[in-house]
């Protein structure tokens, strides 16, 4: 089964408000004691729900999504979008189907990330907008998926905004340094040379044993002296 999905937060917390007034207590008993068995019901409904409804279609929807990361791995990205002829489900069908489940998000990620890569821009930044995820791992590359669709529509400054949002969830020698050089091009490009020399900046300085660091300093010295 897939591993990355994360472990189910809590849908209701509840905050007990004790009073310190006796004659409060007193003159609103029948309200609080309302109050107290609308919570317990909203308890108990949250528990089944969790229990016997979500757990048993978020398995049967991690179930299915392993079998299109398989194919996303081998990059066979038509079958990892669209499944097969032995009754694998793709990620279009995943998230189509298992919405509102951690999988079914995560398929949205998945499903951007192989369009972009079948260059169907504008369709990978529909999934890749509608995952919604922190992960250490995935978020970061779909953020930076999705800088790089907006980049390829001529959308420049939403690609270098985006990448620099990338870069700062990654905060990682791999994938932070390659998505501030790309945004600091797209900078220069766009004009915004401070910009483009701030990105270049956090490479040198954060991320120095990079690869990307080796010969920023060009980069840096043709962005300052525009």
């Amino acid at each position: 089964m897939a591993k990355e999905t994360k472990k189910q937060e809590e849908l209701v917390n509840v905050a007990e408000v004790v009073s310190k007034s006796e004659a409060f207590l007193t003159k609103n008993k029948n309200a609080i004691v309302g109050g107290i068995v609308a919570v317990v019901v909203i308890i108990a409904a949250v528990f089944c729900y969790n229990n016997y409804v979500k757990a048993p279609k978020e398995l049967k929807a991690s179930e299915a999504l392993y079998q299109a990361e398989q194919y996303f791995r081998n990059g066979e990205f038509e079958q990892a979008l669209n499944g097969d002829d032995l009754g694998a489900m793709g990620f279009v069908a995943v998230a189509d189907e298992f919405g509102g489940t951690e999988a079914g998000n995560l398929a949205n990620a998945y499903a951007g990330m192989a369009l972009a890569q079948l260059k169907k821009y504008e369709e990978a930044v529909k999934y890749l907008n509608d995952f919604s995820a922190d992960d250490a791992m995935i978020a970061p590359a779909a953020m930076g998926t999705l800088g790089n669709c907006y980049a390829q529509l001529g959308q420049n400054e939403k690609a270098a905004s985006t990448l620099m949002e990338a870069a700062a969830l990654s905060d990682s020698h791999s994938l932070s340094p390659i998505y501030l050089l790309q945004a600091g091009q797209l900078y220069e490009e766009l004009g915004q040379n401070a910009k483009a020399v701030e990105a270049y900046k956090q490479i040198k300085n954060k991320y120095f044993n990079s690869t990307q660091a080796y010969d920023i300093d060009k980069y840096i010295e043709r962005a300052s002296m525009k």
